[in-house]
């Protein structure tokens, strides 16, 4: 029963398909590309207007590793293959780095006495690691000797002087 001074409520799906409706348009007024020609700017397509040149392969190639989040991988590894123009080549042949892990670069040294004298230029080398590759991460630089043998076998040993213990 409906009262005669009260206009009939539509149902709520057909109150959705009308504010829908009211939103986007009549689907059957639109052509296919309707939606293109309006999204399109208004002089934007001029023939030697600006933005029209082919960009170049390396710009091409920075705006893809920065939009998809590569640039700290790519500094990483070109950080380590420019070690040598780093610190200089005698340096570079007495030292390797190794890899980059939780933001300290760990790098390799032929001596306990060349590690020693990386470790006191460690400031220098890792100011010219920020000012040349900000984005690889490094905050701290770990120099390690040479591994030297243990007596240690496995990762479970008993504390002790071990197979040197040969008194008794």
């Amino acid at each position: 029963m409906t009262r005669p001074d009260r206009e009939e409520e539509p149902s709520e799906a057909a109150a959705l398909y009308l504010r829908l409706r009211r939103l986007f348009g009549d689907p059957s007024k639109r052509s296919s590309d309707a939606r293109k020609r309006a999204m399109k700017a208004t002089g934007a397509s001029t023939p030697f207007g600006s933005g029209r040149d082919p960009s170049g392969l390396g710009d091409v190639i920075d705006t893809l590793t920065s939009r998809m989040g590569w640039t700290s991988p790519l500094a990483k590894g070109d950080l380590l293959l420019s070690w040598p123009e780093l610190v200089g080549a005698d340096t570079a042949a007495h030292s390797q780095p190794v890899g980059i892990e939780d933001e300290v670069l760990t790098v390799q040294c032929d001596s306990t006495a060349w590690a020693t004298q990386l470790r006191l230029m460690r400031a220098e080398i890792l100011t010219s690691i920020l000012q040349r590759h900000p984005d690889a991460g490094v905050r701290s630089i770990r120099f390690d000797g040479p591994g030297a043998p243990s007596w240690k076998r496995g990762p479970r040993s008993i504390p002790g002087r071990g197979p040197r213990d040969t008194y008794g």
